[in-house]
């Protein structure tokens, strides 16, 4: 049956920034296709892990530094016993105008948005390769993989390498049976657009912009995530999705 293939019945899923927004969203539906699920945060996500349940297991780490990726893996494998499923999705933004943006606010977004999903995608993509039956990998890109932005130089060079990045990996591991994808989020509801969603104006202008009328919701993201995971899309790699409300095509 065609729903049975979009079933992550014992699947083991990382996803990183769980304890809010996107991610929450995402540990929500792998949760609730069968999944056990590997939230990985800063702080605890407690609130995730209510509304998971039994299957859901919190990795506390900071992404800032590449030196968490070992207890990352380790934990989960000990936990769970494999790895099927990483969805990099944590990420960080500063806004500031680029005649003066600072080289702390460019190292602190690159090395959390480019750096350590590259090194911890890689890590993971060996335990894939150490089981033997391939994997999918699941990373979040942004409207500011297509476009450039305003005051976010750091954001739009972190967002813009990673749809580069999946498919330099859908090239060189689908040998693996590994499947390499991203999802583009349009302008989501999240704690990163807050800032955006208090100026009047710039909302005004973003949703006269959207199709749909209105900001995603981690909810509105949820099939996509599904669907990439699952061997529903086993023939779909190296391809990063836009879940927009219509942005890209306006």
């Amino acid at each position: 049956m065609i729903l049975d293939k979009f079933s992550l019945k014992d699947k083991v899923a990382i996803v990183t920034g769980s304890n809010t927004g996107l991610g929450q969203g995402i540990c929500k539906a792998y949760a609730e296709a069968g999944a056990k699920v590997v939230g990985v945060s800063r702080r605890p996500s407690d609130e995730t892990a209510e509304i998971c349940g039994k299957n859901f297991y919190n990795v506390i780490a900071d992404l800032s530094d590449t030196a968490v990726i070992p207890t990352i893996i380790g934990k989960t494998v000990e936990k769970f016993g494999r790895i099927d499923i990483l969805v990099n999705n944590a990420g960080v933004i500063k806004r500031q105008d680029s005649i003066e943006f600072s080289e702390e606010n460019w190292d602190s977004v690159l090395n959390v948005n480019l750096k350590t999903v590259f090194f911890l995608t890689q890590a993971v993509a060996k335990q894939f390769i150490e089981q033997g039956d391939g994997g999918k990998i699941i990373n979040i890109a942004s409207m500011l993989s297509y476009q450039g932005g305003v005051r976010v130089p750091s954001y739009t060079a972190s967002k813009s390498a990673i749809k580069g990045v999946t498919m330099t990996l859908a090239n060189e591991w689908a040998k693996y049976g590994i499947c390499v994808n991203g999802i583009a989020p349009g302008y989501m509801a999240t704690n990163n657009t807050e800032a955006l969603r208090q100026d009047g104006e710039r909302s005004a202008d973003i949703l006269a912009r959207i199709p749909a009328g209105r900001w995603g919701t981690p909810e509105d993201l949820q099939g996509a995530a599904v669907f990439l995971a699952s061997s529903a899309s086993d023939y779909v790699n190296g391809f990063t999705l836009a879940v927009d409300g219509g942005w890209l095509g306006r």
